[in-house]
């Protein structure tokens, strides 16, 4: 039972388009077992959100070994969840505080991996513009105290008070995720600029054996500005280029050039003006056992082992991470894994970003669905920031979403190609970056209020109708 509620649940999140059913599976979610019931239901959600993992890894890398970190994976992240589902057993709503709360956790410290927010159920329906006031977590709280709300008011059906009903809970809490559009004005943009984004679809291990991408960007920089000349702003995706090609400076004119740039020590996103760089920005949050790789000096050997099995050779070496989040000009510009951090898109805009640009590099997902997921993610940024985003993929997803969430302009993911559209620079700043992740304070609350609350005599009904966990 647990481990079909995980897939269930698991079914509704990016970039499955029914979200709109998250609180069914949650109901015996939230009201069931311990830590067994817990991690059993992790493992069911988790094998299935990440699935992308072994199905990008063992095609990209054509060995069986790229598989291999999957399994840790998904019994640790279960694990999480068995001790969420422990400390919380029998009180539903200490559950809901602390879910928001594990969600929190996991986008801190080296291992950080921020995935799995139930917030992002609501990333295709209207009720996202919630993610103005309090980011992705009070979206996963709404969520969640939907699904605890018809629990826990479901034996009143027949009460007298009806606003206090099953019925009419579900719909003031159905109301209000899907209403969010009109619960925070947008600022007035002054005028729309031209932008290029361009996706050049260059394998990532073609890379790594030295094949050089500047004739394929350079070529299809010009082809796009011939189609699109009204463009002021032309951006490539991340580690687009290690230099940038004769001729692209004298092509772009008067226009602005926001680039991933390979250094070999950084990544990298720089801004090109006037034939030169104005700014570069260096990639802070790094993607752990990729760009960074905690405890190296111990777990060295397995490390050149299982880099050996994939086909790398030489020694470890990973980057060296930015020092601080500042904008490129008007530019707020991130990279790749960081767009899964709300924090990052934040501290840009209170730095002074107008408008997101993302650089990723998507192609390390293979055929799966994980760059598809990964940008779904990513796009509820705009949403928080009320912002502009503009996303290059090296393969995928290029697309600009404007600051209601909404992809207003994409092409086609794994093909070389160019996108033309318009932007705005804002100002101004939503609840969500003037006051950061609150809702987290107050899942904790409801958490600790939950975990000390006197169980009442009908709260046993669960141990009673189903038994031990």
């Amino acid at each position: 039972m647990p481990l079909g509620l995980g897939v269930g649940l698991a079914l509704c999140l990016p970039p499955s388009p029914l979200g709109f059913l998250a609180p069914l599976p949650l109901l015996p979610l939230l009201a069931l077992g311990g830590f067994r019931f817990g991690f059993w239901a992790g493992v069911g959600f988790w094998g299935v959100h990440l699935v992308w993992l072994p199905l990008s890894f063992v095609v990209l890398f054509e060995t069986p070994w790229g598989a291999v970190p999957y399994g840790p994976l998904v019994l640790a992240k279960a694990a999480f969840w068995g001790l969420v589902f422990g400390l919380s057993r029998g009180r539903p709503l200490a559950r809901v505080g602390l879910w928001v709360v594990q969600e929190y956790l996991t986008s801190l410290g080296p291992l950080a991996f921020p995935w799995g927010f139930l917030g992002y159920a609501l990333v295709e329906a209207p009720g996202r513009m919630l993610a103005r006031w309090g980011g992705v977590y009070l979206l996963s709280l709404g969520v969640l105290m939907v699904a605890w709300g018809w629990l826990h008011f479901g034996r009143r059906w027949w009460a007298d008070r009806v606003l206090f009903s099953a019925p009419s809970l579900g719909l003031v809490g159905l109301l209000l995720l899907w209403a969010g559009f009109w619960l925070w004005p947008l600022p007035q943009a002054e005028g729309r600029v031209g932008a290029l984004l361009v996706q050049g679809n260059i394998n990532p291990l073609r890379k790594l054996e030295g094949f050089s991408a500047e004739s394929v960007y350079l070529e299809l920089t010009r082809e796009g500005l011939r189609a699109h000349p009204e463009a002021r702003v032309v951006v490539w995706p991340e580690t687009a280029v290690a230099q940038f090609p004769p001729g692209l400076f004298s092509l772009l004119g008067d226009r602005e050039l926001l680039s991933g740039l390979e250094t070999g020590f950084a990544n990298r996103f720089v801004r090109v003006a006037g034939g030169q760089i104005t700014h570069f920005y260096d990639k802070n949050r790094l993607v752990p056992f990729g760009e960074s790789f905690p405890w190296s000096d111990t777990l060295r050997p397995l490390y050149r082992f299982f880099f050996r099995a994939l086909g790398f050779e030489g020694e470890l070496a990973g980057r060296s991470p930015g020092q601080g989040y500042t904008p490129l000009g008007r530019y707020g510009a991130f990279i790749c894994y960081e767009s899964v951090f709300p924090s990052v898109a934040r501290q840009l805009v209170r730095q002074g970003a107008e408008v997101l640009v993302l650089g990723s590099n998507d192609a390390w997902y293979g055929p799966s669905f994980g760059g598809l997921q990964h940008f779904q993610m990513g796009r509820l940024r705009a949403v928080e920031t009320g912002r502009w985003l503009l996303r290059a993929g090296n393969d995928g997803v290029t697309a600009i979403v404007d600051p209601l969430g909404r992809v207003v302009e994409r092409i086609p993911q794994r093909q070389p190609g160019f996108l033309g559209g318009s932007f705005a620079y804002l100002g101004g700043a939503t609840p969500y970056v003037r006051l950061g992740d609150w809702a987290v304070g107050l899942a904790g609350l409801l958490g600790v209020l939950g975990l000390l609350a006197r169980r009442r005599a009908g709260g046993a009904y669960t141990k009673v109708k189903y038994g031990r966990s």
